[in-house]
């Protein structure tokens, strides 16, 4: 098979693969790795495992850390010293001491006990940054942490890549000079890049900024990636490391949102090729034949390595927070694919045994986006589930304690900025409140400055009637957490079908669903923003204030219908987050022998075809909200409102006569 072949198989296979995987709501990660697997030497064969697929594999990798870069700065790195050197070094340092240990006693070797432990000590750099980015975690307490790990992790590679030639017999030099010259070339190499990124990039990128080119832009922006990468690897250190770097640079820039956005298509495309060539290194018929050591190695690792980091991230953080950062970390990683490799292409490994070690590994990245996905149910149902009823009586009791002397009184659902900023207006006016948040920190001090906060999840039923529910005035959901605030919701309208609900939402999305669960009012942040700066361009206009307020109240009362859904234009969209389904505006001018001239929009029932009519121009005049007897003119402009696919039937109907059924 030539490679235009090989590359049309592999595509077509990752698109059906990611595809089945994304229905399944499973991570594609997983995806790439099964088509690994089955296109790989040990199945079917089909796709080579060659240098191109390796070094397209390093790429990914590289945009990744790149993009990751880009949201980190030296000062949070600074900050996060503690999870780089003492976590990060003792983990690495007592898996490395207790697998190699183990391996050692196994094979009689030390050699291999050294490469195995440091192989079984590493963590996915690639699957937990990637995974923490989608699920939004990376700035999280416990996503800080992991990385800070996986930066030492990464370190620590290379020491471990000079010392397997010289265990091995094959350098001249001892294992100190070694360590001690990739040391001094570390330091200047980064010296090197932290003096050129702060003197010369950002006006390298006012020049590029003011030629508006997006093509010379985004080709500035691969050329400081791969560069950064190229350096750092001719100083014995890891590709990914150096673009780790140049993203810290540049994201320290003005330019930091429009370079992650060039920059995502070809991390996540190459970051594919990544994760299917570890796929294509597992032999199917050793895991197969051997499945029960297979099984037996990775779990011990997960369980190992979840131990160790629970324990050592103990001694600073909670229990949550420590499990869930053991949690993420439990997995194995691809540079223990390159400790191996070295050491069987050195001779101090034979195949067979490490066969079964990569297989576990993998295995282990197999089951990685799963974790991660759900570390924090895991972690509460494997760290807490001794202590959760307890801890759960001792919540409901200090949020009872709290709530005992209040009466008619507001419960805040979630006490972050736009809790707090609540909370502020009802002390100033007197009203008692009670506000429930999740996050411990917080807690502590909004109860030191004296505010009324309880630690507390608001979606428990329990909790909602400790803080006094059957007795409250009314209760404000302050976080944006959709799915939270429908289960919220659900609750309260269970014990207090009467009570008004004040739900917080980020549009205009959920507002249907919001008010089918009960809500009273829904409050869509970006909605009531444009609204607030509609309201003061017409008072600067000399619009009177009484008129102002009407058009804001009739806006409201008739529920955002005007401010719903706008013109997409030629904006980047987020497909991930969005989804293909978002609603937005979109005009369709009636001209020739349109069907729709003549009729009403009664006939045309918008209903139907999906869409509603927000505004019909004719003339140059625009009027909103047109009434259903509305007679259709040739030259009219209706502006209507759907997704995508029920915009493109409306087309059919209105301009090319498809039935609206």
């Amino acid at each position: 098979m030539d490679s235009l072949q090989s590359i049309i198989l592999l595509l077509t296979t990752s698109v059906v693969a990611v595809s089945v995987f994304r229905r399944l709501t499973l991570p594609p990660i997983i995806a790439y790795l099964v088509v690994g697997m089955a296109l790989g030497p040990s199945a079917l064969g089909l796709i080579p495992e060659n240098e191109t697929t390796h070094l397209l594999a390093e790429f990914g990798v590289v945009f990744l850390l790149f993009t990751i870069g880009l949201e980190f700065s030296f000062p949070q790195l600074h900050a996060m010293r503690w999870a780089v050197g003492v976590l990060g070094g003792s983990q690495v340092t007592l898996c490395l001491a207790l697998f190699g240990g183990i391996a050692w006693w196994l094979t009689g070797s030390i050699e291999v006990g050294v490469v195995l432990g440091g192989a079984l000590a590493l963590s996915s750099t690639a699957i937990v940054t990637k995974q923490l980015t989608e699920q939004v975690e990376v700035h999280t307490r416990h996503g800080r942490r992991a990385v800070g790990v996986l930066l030492f992790q990464d370190l620590a590679v290379v020491p471990l890549l000079i010392a397997i030639p010289i265990l091995a017999g094959n350098s001249d030099n001892s294992l100190t000079t070694e360590l001690g010259l990739a040391l001094i070339k570390g330091v200047v190499v980064f010296g090197i890049m932290v003096w050129v990124g702060r003197k010369a990039l950002r006006p390298i990128f006012h020049e590029v900024a003011q030629a508006r080119s997006n093509e010379l832009f985004t080709l500035t922006v691969l050329l400081i990636a791969v560069a950064a990468a190229w350096l750092t690897h001719l100083a014995g250190l890891s590709l990914a490391l150096g673009a780790f770097l140049a993203g810290i640079m540049l994201g320290e820039t003005e330019y930091r949102y429009q370079i992650d956005a060039d920059i995502r298509p070809f991390r996540d495309v190459l970051l594919g090729f990544f994760f299917i060539t570890v796929g294509m290194v597992i032999n199917l018929p050793v895991l197969i034949m051997e499945l029960h050591w297979v099984l037996l190695i990775a779990a011990g690792m997960v369980a190992v390595k979840l131990l160790l980091v629970y324990t050592i991230a103990r001694q600073v953080d909670g229990p949550q927070d420590s499990g869930r950062t053991a949690i993420i970390l439990a997995n194995g990683g691809e540079f223990g694919f390159a400790l191996i490799a070295l050491a069987i292409s050195a001779g101090l490994m034979t195949s067979a045994t490490s066969q079964l070690v990569l297989a576990a590994i993998v295995l282990s990245m197999l089951a990685a986006p799963i974790l991660i996905r759900h570390n924090q149910a895991l972690a509460q149902r494997l760290l807490s589930a001794p202590a959760e009823g307890a801890n759960a009586a001792d919540t409901r009791t200090e949020v009872s304690r709290i709530a005992e002397p209040l009466a008619n009184h507001v419960i805040l659902c979630g006490y972050g900025r736009t809790g707090q900023n609540i909370g502020r207006f009802l002390d100033q006016e007197a009203l008692p409140y009670l506000a429930l948040d999740l996050d411990p920190q917080r807690v502590q001090e909004a109860r030191n400055a004296g505010d009324p906060v309880s630690y507390g999840d608001s979606e428990r039923r329990e909790v909602l009637q400790a803080a006094g529910l059957e007795r409250a005035r009314m209760i404000v959901l302050s976080f944006d957490n959709p799915a939270g605030s429908l289960k919220v919701l659900e609750h309260t309208r269970a014990e207090r079908p009467d009570i008004p609900v004040i739900v917080r939402t980020r549009d205009d999305r959920w507002i249907e669903r919001f008010e089918a669960a009960g809500a009273t009012v829904v409050v869509p942040e970006i909605l009531e923003a444009s609204l607030m700066l509609s309201s003061h361009v017409l008072a600067l206009l000399g619009v009177p204030m009484a008129k102002v307020f009407r058009s804001v109240r009739e806006v409201r009362g008739d529920r955002y219908r005007l401010l719903k859904g706008y013109f997409h234009g030629a904006e980047r969209v987020d497909m991930e987050k969005v989804g293909r389904f978002q609603e937005q505006l979109h005009a369709i001018t009636l001209s020739g022998n349109a069907p729709a001239i003549g009729q009403r929009l009664s006939d045309i029932d918008p209903d139907s075809i999906g869409v509603t009519i927000n505004a019909v121009r004719r003339g140059g005049i625009r009027g909103p909200q047109p009434s259903p007897d509305t007679v259709l003119r040739d030259g009219d402009v209706l502006v209507v409102y759907g997704t995508p696919e029920a915009l493109e039937h409306a087309e059919h109907v209105l301009l090319g006569g498809e039935p609206a059924g």
